[in-house]
């Protein structure tokens, strides 16, 4: 018995090392590099004279209608950002085991996972906006352009495939995927959804103070919604919904306010 478990210990240390690497190697690829990125970007913009409140950034920047170029690099950009998705589900993937059902990210009952991802977006997405509003008239969330809109027929398609890619990547990879490595190195639950709710926070750094906390408290509710459901499908479809609100409707709500969105 002790020689079996003195073999044991060795085997679960090369896992555990295993998996750590893993995860690194994933979040290097995808959320982890963006949210050092992000983080740098906040820590930039409090260096500046200005203060937050009058400065801005962009999460899709526009092309200019007249270069075909500049629209393909952007489509290929959003089709390559899909990457890191994939493996994430790649390595999700086991003998006889469906990443997509292990996750959830199916098909099997779409119609309670979209009133769901709908309900959530009613729990998440107004208060989310409500802290925009506020850390704006505070001055201490950064004026985000979310979405240069024109006439052009690309511009639309281009924005609902960012909002997808969004939903996906922040989605399987926060909630699916460093849940299921987490709890192999033996982490508890709260400690899964605290970290990589702060883990979200700090990927939208580079947004200000308001969406850091609100993006802390999205992935609280997100991280605990997947530990009761255990699909990330309506997580995702909430999420797709939220960021099309923000990049079709945000043009609107500036022209509307200008005040608080432009």
């Amino acid at each position: 018995m002790s020689d079996s478990l003195t073999d044991e210990l060795p085997r679960m240390r090369r896992m555990h090392t295993r998996l750590w690497w893993e995860v690194g190697i994933v979040l290097a690829l995808s959320v982890g590099r963006s949210a050092v990125y992000s983080v740098l970007s906040l820590v930039q913009a409090l260096t500046r004279e200005q203060s937050l409140g009058d400065q801005s950034t962009s999460l899709n920047p526009g092309a200019n209608a007249a270069q075909f170029w500049d629209v393909l690099d952007q489509f290929l950009s959003q089709f390559f950002a899909f990457a890191p998705i994939v493996l994430a589900i790649y390595l999700l993937w086991e003998p006889g085991r469906s990443a997509f059902r292990r996750i959830g990210l199916d098909f099997r009952v779409f119609g309670r996972d979209l009133g769901s991802g709908l309900l959530l977006v009613a729990v998440i997405g107004i208060p989310g906006l409500g802290l925009y509003v506020v850390g704006r008239a505070l001055g201490i969330t950064v004026q985000v352009d979310a979405a240069p809109l024109d006439g052009s027929w690309w511009t639309i398609p281009l924005l609902l495939l960012a909002a997808v890619r969004a939903g996906l990547t922040e989605e399987v990879i926060f909630i699916g995927y460093l849940f299921d490595r987490l709890r192999r190195l033996g982490w508890g639950t709260w400690t899964i959804i605290l970290s990589t709710a702060a883990l979200r926070g700090a990927y939208h750094a580079y947004q200000g103070w308001g969406p850091i906390a609100g993006n802390i408290a999205m992935g609280i509710v997100f991280g605990w919604v997947y530990h009761r459901w255990g699909r990330v499908m309506p997580l995702v479809v909430a999420h797709t919904a939220i960021d099309v609100i923000a990049f079709i409707g945000y043009p609107l709500a500036a022209a509307w306010w200008p005040g608080v969105f432009a």
